[in-house]
Parts: C-alpha cells; sequence; structure tokens
C-alpha cells in the first residue's frame, strides 16, 4: 500500500480514536444533574454569540471539605496543577503538602488560566481569562470550581467553559476540548490522591521547601498584592494581571512604585 494511503489512514484512525477519547471524558465522573446545575461563571459570557464549549468533571474525595480546600487554594497559586508536572508545570513537580509562603486566594489573584474573579472560601473559585490568543483565534475561558460535602466525603466539580472567535473556532475548540481532557481527568485523580494520602500536612520529607518560589510551579503567578511565584515571565499571567488591575481586582505594583519614587 502507497504511503500516502497508510498515512492518510493513521491520520483518519488518530482522529477519530482523539474524538472517541474526547466523548468519553469531557463530563468525566459528572452526574447529570451536575452537569445541569448553574455556575457562577456561566453569568460571565455576554456579547454576540461565539461558538462555545462547556465541560463539567466531578471527582468524590474521601475527606471532609474542610481537608481538601487548601488544596484547592493553593492550585496553580505556586503549589502547581496537580496533573501531568512534563507537560503543564515545566517538568517540576506539584507540591504534596500545603505550601507554607503561598497567600490564601485573593480576588484579582492571575495565573496563565486568568485571574481569580471570585471566591467563597471553603467552596467556590471562579477563574476567568477574555480574548486569549490560541491558535489563530480569541478565547474566552472561565473555571468554576465548586466543592460540597457531608462532613465525612467531599464532592468536587471542576467546570471549564469556553468560547472564541476568528480564526477557525471550530478547530480552536475541538483542540482545546481534547487538551483539556487528557489533562482535567489527571487533574482530580491528582487532588484526590493527595488530599486522601496527605491530609493538610504542611511539609514534606521527601521534598523539603527550599524557599525558592519556583520551586514547585513553573509557569508565573502573580497575586493581587503584586507579589509572584513561578518562573518570571513565563506564560500569560502579567497579561492577567494587567486584566485585573483594570477590573479593580488587583493592585498596579508599577503605579505604586512610580508614585512612591514622585513623593
Amino acid at each position: 500500500m502507497p504511503f500516502p494511503i497508510v498515512a492518510a489512514i493513521l491520520v483518519v484512525v488518530l482522529v477519530i480514536a482523539a474524538l472517541v477519547f474526547t466523548l468519553r471524558t469531557v463530563h468525566w465522573g459528572a452526574t447529570a444533574e451536575e452537569r445541569s446545575r448553574p455556575m457562577p461563571g456561566d453569568a460571565y459570557f455576554s456579547g454576540p454569540a461565539r461558538r462555545s464549549v462547556v465541560m463539567t468533571r466531578a471527582i468524590t474525595i474521601h475527606a471532609p471539605p474542610e481537608t481538601v480546600w487548601p488544596w484547592l487554594a493553593q492550585l496553580g497559586r505556586g503549589a502547581g496543577w496537580y496533573s501531568y508536572d512534563l507537560l503543564d508545570n515545566g517538568a517540576r513537580r506539584s507540591a504534596n503538602h500545603i505550601v507554607a509562603w503561598i497567600p490564601p486566594p485573593d480576588t484579582g489573584d492571575a495565573t496563565p488560566i486568568g485571574y481569580l474573579r471570585r471566591i467563597r472560601p471553603g467552596s467556590e473559585l471562579t477563574w476567568w481569562v477574555d480574548d486569549a490568543p490560541f491558535l489563530g483565534s480569541l478565547a474566552r475561558l472561565v473555571v468554576d470550581i465548586r466543592l460540597t460535602g457531608d462532613g465525612k466525603r467531599s464532592r468536587l466539580v471542576i467546570r471549564m467553559s469556553g468560547d472564541a472567535t476568528g480564526g477557525i473556532p471550530i478547530v480552536t475548540l475541538s483542540l482545546f476540548r481534547f487538551i483539556d481532557s487528557v489533562m482535567a481527568r489527571r487533574q482530580l485523580l491528582g487532588i484526590r490522591d493527595r488530599v486522601e494520602r496527605y491530609g493538610t500536612r504542611t511539609s514534606d520529607p521527601a521534598h523539603p521547601e527550599s524557599g525558592g518560589r519556583d520551586q514547585y510551579q513553573y509557569y508565573e503567578v502573580v497575586y493581587a498584592s503584586g507579589e509572584r511565584a513561578g518562573v518570571p515571565g513565563k506564560e500569560r499571567a502579567e497579561i492577567c494581571h494587567r486584566a485585573a488591575v483594570e477590573a479593580g481586582l488587583a493592585i498596579d505594583v508599577r503605579d505604586t512604585r512610580k508614585r512612591e519614587s514622585v513623593d
């Protein structure tokens, strides 16, 4: 069989496999009720209708919410993403304990996935990014995290919602859906495994804290206060921080320093 035909067949097989995988994981672990339940970030999509995607995933964790929350509070804020570290954390090992120097989450904290637009301490976090360039399109993205429980077990639901305009949105969102499906399942399992194995321990004897703000996270995070973690300049945290400043949710450290120098 000629090579071009073999290559074409392989491409078709890979595309079909990716579609099947995505369909099986786009709502991994979530019940029909969880998929249909409104999330705070749903209200952030306004303006002209754009091609959209909604992915709701969930997992049960055998620990009370007060044990789970500290892990969610530091997620992507200096502790890594608890997913495939080689792919989404610059090969840095995500933290296996509650990191001492990471501040409590605050609206305006900025990471590559957007800035923290809403928080309900102990139960909900909502991240938002507006018009981020991706494969020739401009995408909007909301990550809603909701934690509930009965005192003994917790239910963690994470919804990823997005839309895109410009370029070829159907291609952009299809690829985004596939990539997120690969990472999101691993992230939920990573959270569950850490909580059930380590509880709320504040140190990791195998990997003690060095004091470096990029020890557990590669991609930069800019806290609402202007303090930073991760490797400076990596990914879009600075852009998201500027958006949070414009929304009145974060301190513009550069302007503050300018005023201090004038004074």
